[in-house]
């Protein structure tokens, strides 16, 4: 389907007084971002029930103090009659963030919500929906992940944002980036909309941090058409993070708790999402969404192919890994409440599909010695050692990544027998890993589930590294190494993905955009994958 876009109309969806990202670089926009008021950074929805929904503002009062705001929400977008509304003080100890949970609302129903200041000003006026209830004959979900502002426009937003066809929208995390400039994006020209300029460690940097990406036009305008889910990744904190640590986190920067709880914080300050820190969401009788946690919470301290390279005998380091170590059941993701929590809630979903939003892709890659090819001579060293630790681990039966489940197989095969055990159709949807996934999840030589694995926003994947080798070439070196779950990879695109789910299958696509260098809604040729219930084998779609 072709979706014609009034990019000006657009726009004025985004709109907040200043003109988000138009406005001056440099000390200058910093300061402007600091010193904002009234309503800074439009409106959002989050936590989607069958009869209630969250609603998010910032509200920042000229004298910087307390202010109570309030909300009122309807079935028509002329407010003539107001189906249910609330009230909070806010102020700086929540960095002037509002949140109000409304209930009492009609499920599987467009609602328009707008805030009031206490002066009578109104921010824009947004749009929510209810989660259905009964028979549910279609549900469409956007899926989004990796969203770096140092590496280009986030155009997938806008192409959604823009769409018809979407009930709800999830973000699998990477939401921000910790980095400073310089540190990991694509230069000058959007390194500059960054702020802080320096890496983001205490409560103060994560909350500028989020002002200068909620900034953004594209992001304002998805946030207020549609309910968002957001689930958190590693870079909502610093990168590869784990239960007491993170690799982009040093010593000499304080203790890990004080910046994990920091990041914690305003990534609840400044989303549109509860207190819980996993939770369900059911559609009707058509699927329950899980979001998980999978890096703040109890994920345990991941290993590295890199220390096995770096034995006297690295082959058979690697072989005592996979017999060994790789296999330790308390390596966990999840930790045990939150298994439990998900094991029960899958064995009672009443839908026909059980989607589980985790951050990191549950599929299993190997690295192919062809992989050493994808290179040119002069890669750096760094580079062409982590392709050489990922060829010598495959040869060992190990997955290339053991940063995401491929690093878990005891507790990914917990997940999945669970799975098994409740007949549940099983759809696993990921992000992280930049690049457009579809795996096949078996357990025990049965069919467990499948995988979609969404690529990124903007952050860059594969072919930043790869230039001038076909991806087409890199995606069937990864087909034939990966051949016992991965049905389809790609390596090269940025975008979203679409899930659309029916009683009769559950259909993804990945929506690939032209361009992320400029603003653009223009788009590629699409990809179209499904599963069918009962199926829980991948087809064309």
């Amino acid at each position: 389907m072709s979706f014609f876009i009034n990019r000006r109309a657009l726009l004025a969806t985004a709109g907040f007084g200043i003109g988000g990202l138009m406005l001056p670089g440099g000390a200058a926009m910093a300061q402007a971002l600091l010193g904002l008021t009234g309503f800074t950074h439009n409106v959002a929805s989050g936590e989607p029930g069958p009869d209630s929904v969250l609603l998010w503002t910032r509200y920042v009062n000229p004298t910087g103090g307390p202010s109570k705001v309030r909300v009122e929400i309807s079935e028509s977008r002329d407010f003539a009659k107001i189906a249910g509304g609330g009230q909070m003080v806010t102020g700086p100890w929540r960095d002037h963030t509002v949140k109000i949970t409304v209930d009492n609302l009609a499920p599987g129903k467009w609602h328009w919500f707008r805030f009031i200041a206490p002066d009578g000003s109104m921010s824009p006026v947004g749009r929510t929906k209810t989660l259905p209830v009964g028979k549910a004959s279609k549900f469409n979900i956007a899926i989004f992940s990796c969203s770096n502002l140092g590496f280009g426009e986030f155009n997938a937003y806008g192409h959604a944002a823009a769409r018809d066809d979407i009930d709800m929208v999830l973000h699998m995390g990477d939401y921000i980036y910790e980095y400073g400039r310089g540190g990991y994006d694509g230069g000058a020209k959007f390194a500059a909309r960054i702020f802080p300029a320096d890496e983001i460690l205490t409560l103060a940097d994560y909350r500028l941090r989020y002002a200068s990406y909620r900034s953004d036009p594209q992001l304002q305008a998805l946030h207020a058409n549609f309910p968002v889910i957001p689930n958190t990744d590693d870079h909502e904190g610093a990168n590869d993070a784990w239960e007491g640590g993170a690799q982009n986190h040093t010593a000499d920067e304080g203790e890990y708790s004080v910046r994990r709880n920091a990041a914690m914080q305003v990534w609840r300050e400044w989303l549109p999402v509860g207190e819980q820190p996993w939770k369900e969401y059911p559609i009707g009788d058509l699927a329950t969404y899980f979001r998980t946690d999978t890096r703040m919470v109890a994920r345990s301290k991941p290993f590295s192919h890199g220390d096995l390279a770096r034995a006297a005998d690295p082959a058979k380091a690697f072989a005592e890994f996979h017999d060994g170590a790789w296999r330790d059941p308390a390596m966990t993701m999840f930790g045990t409440e939150q298994e439990s929590w998900l094991f029960s809630a899958i064995a009672r979903n009443k839908g026909t599909w059980a989607v589980l939003g985790t951050g990191t892709n549950m599929g299993y890659n190997f690295t192919p010695e062809e992989a050493m090819n994808w290179f040119p001579k002069d890669a750096p060293e760094r580079t062409k050692n982590f392709v050489r630790q990922g060829i010598a681990a495959a040869k060992a039966g190990l997955p290339y990544n053991l940063d995401n489940w491929g690093g878990y197989p005891v507790a990914r095969s917990r997940v999945l027998a669970a799975a098994q055990r409740a007949d549940a159709n099983l759809v696993v949807v990921t992000g992280d890993s930049h690049n457009g996934w579809a795996f096949d999840l078996p357990e025990g030589g049965k069919p467990a589930g499948v995988e979609f694995g969404g690529h990124s926003v903007s952050s860059p994947g594969f072919e930043s590294a790869t230039v001038g080798v076909d991806p087409a070439v890199i995606a069937r070196n990864l087909q034939e190494a990966s051949k016992q779950e991965l049905r389809w990879v790609d390596t090269s695109n940025r975008g979203y993905m679409h899930l659309s789910l029916t009683p009769q299958a559950a259909t993804n696509e990945w929506v690939f955009m032209q361009t992320v260098k400029d603003v653009s809604l223009a788009t590629k040729a699409s990809h179209r994958m499904k599963v069918r219930p009962g199926r829980k084998v991948l087809e064309l779609a």
